[in-house]
């Protein structure tokens, strides 16, 4: 399958490009700085560089998280993905594959499942993300085939909780709470994993997280421990109504998924 990999230079991508190369598949890598060099806010020179690819299949990994600037990723989810939605459609790409988020959901007391609707009524600074998310899936799901893959909070090398991260750079200097708030995990591995294994994938969304959702008073303190920084005190409060984690129970059970680290314990013991 020729494939193009939109956002080839990522911590992703940069993982899933040989897996893909090794499973027989002609990757074309494209990035601001990458192999085929595009600037995603360009709409004609995406459409251009779609169209000379031709590819079959397009994987969206494309963020834009390197500053910790969450408005600058939500442009890039709302225009960056409607550019290359477009320009597929126009090339006659069938399958697109796009990266998403686990914690976009609407309140609930329990883990978020893929039916429960997103959270399109949160008040600022989270309406921002979430109207960036919802638009990105809907862009998507006008291919012919699409899956949208809702990531947990990643960890590992090179993303933001690694133990040379920003995330451990700033519990380092007390700026990370330890509070009531659910998150589900996804070690980085798990996540191109989940990419790679998505283009035979039914079309949907699709929850790719580790087994064991975990208030962050649970898991800031082993993540700090695994980073060798001091972990801060336990904040206490209810949790927001929208941290709620997500459950991975259908890419489990109904897709052949299994996490190689089903739990952020083993995932942080092996940083």
């Amino acid at each position: 399958m020729r494939i193009l990999l939109a956002g080839s230079t990522g911590v992703i991508g940069r993982r899933l490009a040989p897996l893909l190369t090794a499973q027989g598949h002609e990757v074309v890598g494209l990035a601001r700085n990458g192999p085929l060099a595009v600037d995603v806010f360009d709409r004609d020179a995406v459409a251009a560089a779609v169209r000379d690819v031709r590819p079959d299949a397009v994987l969206h990994q494309l963020t834009s998280l390197s500053t910790g600037d969450r408005a600058a990723n939500a442009r890039l989810r709302r225009v960056g993905t409607r550019n290359l939605v477009d320009a597929a459609l126009a090339a006659g790409v069938r399958r697109i594959v796009a990266q998403s988020i686990a914690w976009a959901y609407e309140p609930g007391a329990e883990p978020a499942t893929e039916e429960d609707p997103l959270d399109l009524h949160a008040a600022e600074p989270r309406q921002t993300s979430v109207a960036a998310v919802a638009a990105l899936e809907s862009a998507v799901q006008e291919a012919p085939e699409w899956i949208v893959l809702r990531y947990g909070t990643l960890y590992g090398p090179d993303t933001w909780y690694a133990r040379d991260g920003q995330m451990a750079q700033l519990a380092a200097a007390g700026k990370v709470l330890a509070d009531a708030d659910v998150s589900s995990l996804l070690h980085v591995d798990d996540a191109v994993a989940a990419a790679l294994a998505a283009l035979d994938w039914p079309s949907g969304a699709v929850n790719v997280c580790d087994d064991e959702p975990a208030p962050a008073a649970e898991w800031v303190p082993a993540f700090c421990a695994a980073a060798g920084v001091p972990a801060p005190a336990v904040t206490e409060g209810e949790r927001h109504g929208w941290a709620r984690g997500a459950s991975n129970h259908y890419a489990r059970k109904h897709l052949g998924w299994t996490p190689k680290y089903p739990s952020w314990r083993a995932g942080f013991a092996a940083l």
